[in-house]
């Protein structure tokens, strides 16, 4: 399928949930392994010592039979931790013909050189948009700090300005830093970015994502961790954040778009931490879905109800959408893995 038909359907999708409920999601969360090399304070996925995950001819299988997604996450644990990262994004890239967007974030504490070669690979794939996210949660110190390693900053900077290189030939590469706020770090996002000016050349303020850290006792297992930040510090960044993007100018199509929906979301991310409440309907199960390495289904990352597994009831998801009604889960979550679709699919109505 030609990207001009990709990005056509990705469009008409998003017009679509508008206005309808739709029968099947059209974006996978995946995580691909819980292996984890991090020792972050507001994650406690890297004490998994997991086993039995899914095998690569068994997420082929799940790609063959459930071919509809158009945007995909490959997420982790650290998903270049799996050997086997480039065939998995291949699986997905050769199976789902109209797949838009595939989205997957790295601590950068893998290899150097083996990262940048797998990513070169997975661009030459032939995805319209590939877009990977560095974790930065501070300055030096800060960063290394929360994340537990020595030296995570500076490979992240590295791995970042290496990307910055690759998308000179590879113009469907998307590189971001990813700012979790937390009780850790909140009222320190100006300080950092003022740091990565000086590190990266041609900066631009979209190239930071922030977030809101969150509890979970399914995915990130941290409900006992003390990491969320005060709502009226938290406010400060985020609102630092929304009127930095509102000032970026140019670019493409793709990275307007992207730029406009960060802003959207942050705008929602603010009412969320005003309220506790989602500024848009959470739409579990219907737009995105959660696949965690063991094969099991989530409506979110945030649920810990547990829709299916394709070990035991079969990879085709088509029975699980007939007998699952996403109307009758109401989670209060506002996370960018689940909310991004909930903010496109209410765009017409706000």
């Amino acid at each position: 399928m030609s990207n001009t038909l990709r990005v056509a359907g990705m469009l008409g999708t998003v017009f679509e949930s508008n206005f309808k409920h739709l029968s099947r999601p059209y974006k996978l969360n995946f995580s691909v392994t819980y292996m984890c090399q991090s020792r972050c304070v507001h994650c406690s996925i890297w004490q998994i010592r997991p086993k039995n995950e899914l095998t690569l001819e068994e997420i082929k299988e799940f790609a063959k039979q459930n071919n509809y997604f158009r945007w995909v996450e490959l997420t982790g644990g650290e998903p270049f931790l799996r050997p086997d990262i480039v065939e998995i994004a291949k699986t997905f890239a050769e199976n789902c013909k109209g797949l838009y967007l595939m989205t997957m974030p790295t601590n950068s504490l893998c290899n150097y050189d083996m990262e940048i070669r797998k990513i070169e690979e997975i661009l030459k794939l032939g995805m319209p948009h590939f877009v990977i996210t560095v974790s930065l949660d501070g300055y030096r110190e800060l960063h290394d700090k929360i994340r537990g390693v020595p030296g995570n900053y500076d490979r992240a900077i590295r791995l970042f300005k290496g990307l910055q290189e690759l998308g000179k030939r590879y113009k469907n590469l998307v590189c971001t830093f990813g700012f979790t706020i937390i009780n850790q770090n909140v009222g320190e996002l100006e300080k950092t970015i003022n740091e990565v000016m000086k590190e990266v050349g041609d900066f631009k303020y979209s190239y930071f994502h922030v977030n809101m850290g969150q509890l979970s006792s399914n995915y990130y297992a941290n409900t006992g961790n003390n990491i969320v930040a005060p709502s009226e510090l938290a406010l400060k960044d985020i609102n630092f954040m929304l009127e930095k993007l509102k000032t970026v100018r140019g670019g493409g199509f793709a990275e307007r778009a992207k730029n406009y929906l960060e802003i959207k979301y942050l705008e929602g991310l603010i009412e969320f931490v005003k309220t506790g409440k989602s500024a848009v309907p959470n739409r579990d199960g219907e737009l995105s879905i959660f696949l965690d390495s063991y094969g099991t289904l989530y409506p979110s990352i945030m649920s810990n109800k547990k829709l299916w597994n394709i070990r035991e009831g079969g990879y085709d998801l088509s029975k699980m959408f007939k007998e699952y009604d996403s109307g009758g889960v109401k989670e209060n979550y506002y996370t960018p893995c689940e909310s991004y679709q909930s903010v496109l699919g209410a765009i017409l109505k706000r």
